[in-house]
């Protein structure tokens, strides 16, 4: 009799909808509607005023703890038109009149409201939220959460490839991977993002697949040489962003990269780094790095995530405590930074304690050993050796330094898992749940992801993970949705909808003036013996030679027509070498991403030496990525630091050598000589 009842009302529920025209789905259906409350009345969100306005987003709350965003029937009011007005889409815009208004949403069936108060005279903008338990949307939603979703809530996983292919439309079996692991979010990679349509039309198929709460879709669209979008505006890297000084530029490609993303349903870019690359030789972070400077690091960090988190998406903050001080690449290898505290707090640490003071999003954690935080060891899985614990899994490092001594309570996600400085060492399922037990809210690229889960799953119910401990995880992860919005509606746009907005976002004229303008603003002219800018007449020649020669001659031909490209990376034979020697100028280019590759004694740096030493040509070398190459041709002519291969820094470098643009950049970093002597130190930068 119950079963029949049940069955009845869910029947009638339906019947009811469609008459009432709001869409019938199944969670609606099977539990009803028991409120409607505004999304900023819930404790734990959080949303900034900006340029007088605020959003406000009406939730529709469920008998099982679900909320979605509610999108037909929805009326605002306000109660003071003088102080603010409201749409109908609950953007609420202030006029700059003292007073108080309340702002109230209905549905006809349930109603709340939100005070907000002007006080000019303080320029105060005072935004006092309703209180009860009906606002407790984020702990009701957890305790109807079986003890599988909430672990799924902190499971990250990457769809890459999917039995030898590259996954650019969604398929059946990963879609029941993610109802069946409840998955909290997934990471994108360029094999999945290859244009604009495509990659909106997977995100949503994603969003489709998840049941009760939406994904974190997430891309590590940090600029620069760790671009994943291959459709779109290109932005320059952190050094370049770093060496132009400007925090207004650093917030405006913030701003731009998380339009466009936002634009394709992508909500969280694991982005920016924020590690000081104080030393010259690492192998990993270099150009990511917005330099060496912390407080550089950090201002030009605090704007960046600025800018990206006023578009919607999520920022976060990377690789805590610090991956700049290291000669290793935890790609393959755990590194280790051994400086005490004090040192760590005035330089690795410094970034990442301003990001966290202007509210970011999320940090991720380095797989990297911090001996005076933790000195705690752990026994090798590789090889049975004695090996100090990453920061990843350091409840010292997490829980204590992160949590309790710089007063964290954002979300923390690790670096990905499946990198061998824990995978070799720890074991996909050991790691993950030491992970976990330090503080980490998200397993990011689980190795095995039933093996992880179910690893999860045994030491929740065996003890050695509280459920608390699960807990305190999702109630982050689902304030973080909750204030990026990223939420289920009731009736969700179409995709035409989608991909239309997207095609009109992603590589708009307006965020190509951005990238633009900080290609131009980042060159860094080092040295100039009265070579630049360069005045060569129709009939002189020109020639490009080295690291990606036909890309910059593609470039000098906009100036210069008698361009000749020797498309070599070795030193020249007899007969290329009479054609240098009949140039009128020689630009070379020079690429290079470790200590190892700029040596004098490799192949690009002998070409750079005998082109400077067996000519009588001026030679205008280009550091195409790392600023560092000149250390083994201090004897060019002129020299450039780029920072990056995107295109329109290729186009902004060589507009700098023909005197169309005025290089403003600074070093970000201080590039030495072979000896160990500073040869052009930080902030150097000539103009014209």
């Amino acid at each position: 009799m119950r079963n029949y009842f049940k069955t009845f009302i869910t029947a009638f529920m339906a019947f009811a909808l469609v008459l009432t025209g709001i869409p019938f789905s199944q969670a609606t259906a099977a539990t009803g509607i028991e409120d409607l409350v505004i999304d900023l009345n819930i404790p734990q969100v959080s949303r900034e005023v900006k340029d007088n306005k605020i959003d406000l987003n009406p939730l529709h709350v469920y008998e099982n703890g679900q909320f979605l965003l509610a999108s037909e029937n929805i009326r605002w009011k306000s109660s003071n038109k003088n102080v603010a007005s409201v749409t109908e889409d609950g953007e609420v815009t202030l006029s700059g009149h003292n007073g108080k208004t309340f702002i109230t949403v209905t549905d006809g069936s349930f109603s709340d409201r939100i005070s907000i108060q002007f006080k000019g005279n303080q320029d105060e903008i005072l935004i006092k939220k309703e209180t009860g338990k009906r606002y407790d949307l984020i702990d009701h939603a957890i305790k109807q959460m079986t003890m599988e979703e909430k672990v799924g809530q902190m499971l990250m996983p990457d769809y890459r490839n999917w039995k030898g292919k590259n996954v650019t439309v969604m398929n059946e079996e990963i879609a029941q991977q993610v109802k069946d692991y409840h998955l909290g979010g997934v990471i994108l990679f360029a094999e999945n993002v290859v244009g604009t349509e495509q990659t909106a039309r997977l995100v949503n198929a994603y969003q489709e697949a998840a049941e009760k709460y939406n994904l974190l879709i997430t891309i590590d669209q940090e600029g620069g040489i760790v671009t994943r979008l291959q459709s779109g505006t290109h932005m320059p890297g952190n050094m370049a962003l770093g060496a132009t000084r400007s925090e207004e530029v650093a917030e405006k490609v913030g701003k731009a990269i998380g339009e466009e993303l936002h634009s394709l349903g992508i909500n969280m870019n694991l982005a920016p780094v924020l590690d000081v690359n104080n030393n010259p030789d690492n192998p990993v972070i270099g150009v990511r790095s917005y330099g060496e400077d912390p407080e550089l690091v950090g201002k030009m960090g605090t704007a960046y995530i600025k800018g990206l988190q006023e578009s919607g998406t999520a920022a976060t903050a990377k690789h805590f405590p610090g991956h700049g001080d290291t000669a290793t690449d935890s790609h393959f290898s755990l590194p280790v930074v051994p400086h005490d505290i004090d040192r760590l707090k005035a330089v690795e640490l410094y970034p990442f304690q301003q990001a966290m003071n202007a509210g970011i999003d999320a940090v991720m954690t380095a797989h990297v050993t911090f001996p005076n935080v933790d000195d705690s060891t752990a026994i090798s899985k590789k090889d049975g050796s004695v090996i100090p614990v990453p920061a990843t899994l350091s409840n010292k490092v997490l829980t204590g330094l992160m949590r309790e001594e710089m007063g964290y309570n954002g979300l923390i996600i690790t670096d990905a898992m499946n990198m061998q400085a824990i995978a070799d060492h720890f074991g996909p399922v050991d790691a993950a749940i030491r992970t976990v037990k330090a503080g980490s809210d998200i397993v990011l690229m689980p190795v095995g992801l039933d093996a992880v889960a179910n690893g999860l799953y045994d030491a929740v119910n065996t003890g050695e993970i509280s459920i608390e401990r699960i807990e305190q995880s999702v109630e982050r992860i689902l304030t973080l949705k909750l204030n990026r919005g990223i939420v289920k509606a009731d009736v969700e746009k179409s995709i035409d909808e989608k991909i239309a907005n997207a095609l009109q976002v992603v590589g708009s004229p307006e965020h190509k003036a951005v990238e633009k303008e900080a290609a131009e603003k980042s060159i860094t002219l080092v040295k100039n013996d009265a070579v630049l800018p360069l005045n060569a007449s129709a009939g002189e020649r020109i020639v490009v030679v080295g690291s990606n020669a036909t890309t910059i001659a593609a470039e000098v031909q906009k100036h210069q027509g008698n361009v000749t490209v020797i498309n070599t990376a070795i030193p020249l034979t007899a007969a290329n070498l009479e054609i240098a020697k009949s140039a009128k100028y020689i630009i070379l280019g020079t690429s290079t991403s470790t200590v190892g590759a700029r040596a004098p004694s490799t192949n690009i740096m002998k070409l750079a030496n005998q082109l400077i030493e067996q000519t009588e040509v001026p030679v205008i070398g280009v550091g195409i990525r790392n600023p560092y190459d000149i250390m083994s041709y201090p004897n060019a002519d002129a020299y450039l630091a780029q920072y990056g291969t995107r295109p329109a820094s290729y186009e902004a470098t060589v507009n700098t050598i023909f005197g169309v643009n005025n290089p403003t950049g600074k070093l970000p970093v201080t590039i030495y000589n072979q000896t160990g002597g500073v040869l052009y130190g930080f902030d150097h930068g000539l103009g014209y």
